[in-house]
């Protein structure tokens, strides 16, 4: 093991091409405060699972194949990125010094002062917004809004790059309440340049079950590509200014 920050990881993908922009290398964290009603890794959650490294070790992976990442980058997701924000930071300015593009695909689940190393280093942030409505927020995550909105008002008053990204749920956030909600929250924050929409799939179930979990959703239909056509031009239309795909 080498000489940087110790840290738990779940998996890397050393052929990304949805997190971020072109090619990238993904390093998946071990560990998440959250429990998402529709979360397709929740064996990612646990915070003594996975397999403890360092960041010089990740990143002497990265950079064995350096040239192939070079017009994409590295994108370091979870879990949640945020509760390891010294491995995670590291990682990132590692890959830095060897002139890699850096993306944090996160969830806002850590308060501000934690978040602020991650935050300050990244080149882009992704940040997965669930809903803008506080009660909805609850009980699809079990955490409030509020780490969230700290996040974005930090990303604006420092100039960090957000891309978010809305997960569409048929029935829960897939309607017009929520989305007309989601728009005006997001209008609010000058750092947000983008929104994916993702629709929600049902190809993590079988790990609740593997689990012995009890998901919630089992009879909640996937989103279809009408239903995200939908939302992609009813979210453009309130966003005028920001990309939405």
């Amino acid at each position: 093991m080498g000489r940087g920050v110790k840290g738990r990881i779940h998996s890397v993908e050393t052929f990304g091409a949805v997190d971020g922009p072109g090619i990238r290398y993904v390093v998946f964290v071990q560990g998440c405060p959250m429990r998402c009603l529709y979360c397709h890794n929740p064996d990612s959650w646990d915070f003594s699972g996975g397999t403890e490294t360092d960041s010089e070790t990740v990143v002497t992976d990265i950079i064995k194949n350096k040239a192939f990442y070079r017009n994409g980058g590295v994108t370091v997701s979870g879990g949640e990125p945020l509760a390891q924000p010294e491995f995670v930071a590291d990682i990132l300015r590692r890959c830095k010094k060897e002139g890699l593009h850096t993306a944090v695909d996160t969830s806002g689940a850590a308060n501000l002062e934690k978040a602020e190393p991650v935050l300050e280093t990244t080149d882009l942030l992704l940040l997965d917004v669930k809903t803008a409505d506080e009660r909805l927020a609850k009980e699809l995550t079990g955490r409030s809004t509020e780490n969230v909105t700290h996040v974005l008002q930090y990303c604006s008053k420092n100039n960090v790059p957000c891309i978010i990204r809305h997960v569409l749920v048929p029935d829960i956030t897939l309607n017009e309440d929520g989305l007309e909600k989601l728009a005006k929250y997001l209008k609010s924050f000058s750092c947000v340049k983008g929104v994916e929409l993702l629709p929600f799939h049902k190809m993590g179930e079988y790990k609740w079950k593997n689990l012995k979990l009890d998901y919630r959703l089992e009879a909640t239909p996937a989103a279809t590509e009408e239903q995200t056509a939908w939302a992609r031009k009813f979210l453009s239309e309130r966003l005028l200014n920001i990309s939405v795909k």
